[in-house]
Formats: structure tokens, sequence, C-alpha cells
């Protein structure tokens, strides 16, 4: 089906030009075909594009709602900040903020489909926080592996102000990298590609190489005797925490990052194929707000018992409720 996009009429003849204007005009040209991928979903796989409307509206519900309760118990409700709660929260925050980038999505593609400052602004912000959720889940692997295998050598490290720093510095890493290879996306066209496979090296494939190797060497060392002062409760943990956050990473953030390597190898992938799968893979990076709460379960004890009593104490007061209005009508009678 031929590309119907509104801004091809003016942007197309730009790639004709002299080469004085043809750099900058080409470079815009290729950011504004990477925004505008919804515009050409809606257009030529619309049926597509309403049912993943309609599963990213329910990622952006049970995702926000699931992680607010989640803020609410780790924030309010522990007492203790340790160093795998300090991570949690700020996984936490990415994923409420990748809930909330959702809806913006679609109210961009309704009113600012041609601002690319915009455009840009949303593409940044989701990007951010998706290679901070992959980092701040990295962390809890690692540290939930000092905390099992490295017990006394890791206490220097498994303090509640070294976790606040490396923290921050995440946050600025993460945004750092992620602004300054979309800037150079955005003014060397030709750059593109390469650039986005170092920003996948630093903030996808690195973390899933550390994830791996550390999931490897705690379920290696959970079966040797001199880890047997740990109790089994915890070690079954720390085992499921880690398969946890791989199974994570196999389903949400595997399938994208691969999709932008094969683009890289091979440019010249039919466009529709390679439209489809990119939408489909952006809508399974976004599920990890969804899934991220498995993982809370397994930080902390006081997460799952803090859940049930919220849940215990909602039902209780709605019979109690119940209760009143029956004696009223009763009395009433």
């Amino acid at each position: 089906m031929p590309m119907t996009m509104p801004t091809s009429s003016t942007q197309v003849p730009a790639l004709d030009d002299t080469n004085s204007t043809q750099q900058p005009n080409s470079s815009s040209y290729m950011f504004s075909k990477f925004i505008h991928l919804d515009k050409e979903l809606y257009e030529q796989f619309y049926s597509l594009w309403i049912a993943l409307i309609v599963v990213n509206a329910i990622i952006f519900l049970v995702g926000v709602v699931l992680n607010s309760l989640a803020l609410y118990v780790f924030c309010f409700r522990t007492k203790t900040k340790t160093t795998s709660v300090i991570y949690t929260i700020n996984l936490i925050v990415t994923d409420l903020l990748v809930g909330f980038s959702l809806p913006v999505r679609i109210i961009m593609f309704y009113t600012a489909e041609d601002c690319l400052n915009c455009s840009f602004v949303h593409i940044f912000g989701y990007f951010v926080n998706m290679y901070c959720s992959i980092l701040f889940l990295t962390c809890i692997c690692v540290d939930r592996y000092l905390a099992i295998v490295q017990v006394q050598a890791s206490r220097k490290w498994r303090n509640p102000t070294c976790a606040k720093g490396i923290c921050v510095f995440i946050w600025i890493f993460a945004t750092v990298v992620t602004f300054s290879i979309l800037s150079m996306a955005i003014q060397f066209a030709q750059c593109c590609l390469s650039e986005i496979l170092v920003l996948m090296v630093c903030e996808y494939f690195f973390p899933l190489v550390i994830i791996i190797f550390f999931t490897t060497r705690i379920m290696c060392a959970l079966s040797k005797p001199s880890l047997m002062h740990q109790s089994r409760e915890r070690r079954m943990k720390a085992v499921q925490l880690l398969i946890t956050v791989l199974i994570i990473f196999m389903i949400c953030f595997t399938p994208f990052h691969v999709r932008q390597v094969a683009i890289s190898i091979n440019p010249d992938m039919p466009h529709n194929v390679s439209l489809l799968v990119y939408h489909v893979t952006v809508t399974l990076s976004s599920l990890n707000s969804c899934m991220d709460p498995i993982v809370y379960c397994f930080v902390t004890n006081n997460f799952q018992s803090t859940m049930k009593n919220i849940f215990r104490k909602t039902e209780s007061e709605q019979t109690t409720v119940d209760i009143l209005g029956m004696n009223k009508n009763t009395k009433g009678s």
C-alpha cells in the first residue's frame, strides 16, 4: 500500500536539493519518518492500530495502579530502606513514567503529530525511562547476588548512601547517553543506525550479560554447602527474582533490540515488515511496567504482607459498611 503521509509533500523534494542543503533536510526527513510511524500504521494497518491502542490502554491502567500501590508500600509502609528497596523505588518511578507516556503518545498523534520538538521530547523521555528500567533491574539482581553469595565482602558497598549514589548516576547516565545519541541521529542521518547500536550495547546488551552471568553464578553458588546458613526461603526468593528479571528481559526488551540490530544489518528490510515489528516490539517494551510488580514480591517480605493487609482492610471495611447498613434497615423496619 503506498504511503500517504501528510508531510511527504513538503519533505521529499528536500532530498533532491543541492548538496549545500541536502544533509540537514535529509536528517530532518529521517527523524520525521521515525516519529510518524504511528501515522503510517494508522493508514496502512488500521485494525492493528486499534488493537495496539487497546493493549496500551490496558498496560497503562494496570501498570499505573500496580506501581502506584507499590510506590506507596515501599515509601510509606516499609520502614527499613535497604539497598534493594532504594533500587526498587527508582524502578517503580521509571515504570510509572513509562505508563504515563502511553496516553501522551495518543494525545500527540491526534493533536501535535507535526511537532518535531514535541515528538523529540516524547521519544527522549520514553527511551530514558526504558533504559533506566533495564539498569535498575540489573542493580536489583547484582544486589541480590551480593546479599546471598558475597555477604561479608559486600557489606561496605551495600549501604543506602552507595545505593542512592548509584541511582543518581544511572539517571544521569541514561539521560546524557540517550540525549546525545538521539541528537546525533537527527544531525547526522547516515550515522543514525550505528549510534543506536552504541546505545543498545551500553544500555541493553551489557546489562543482559551481567544478569545472565549473576543468575548462573547464584544458581551454582546456592548449591554449595557453605551457603546453607542462608534460609531456604531466602535462597529460593533470590533465584526466583533473578529468573523473573531474565524473563522480563526476554519478553519485553529483547524483541525491540533484536529488531534494531536486524535493521542495522539489513537496511533494505521491507518497510511494512519493519513498521509492524517496530510497533509490536515497542508495545512489548511497555509491558514491563506491568510485569515489574512481580519482581517487587521477591525484594522484601514486607511488600507481600502489606499488600495483603491493604486488600484485607478494604474487604473488612466493606463488610462493616454492609453490616451497618443492614442494622439501620432492621431498626427502620
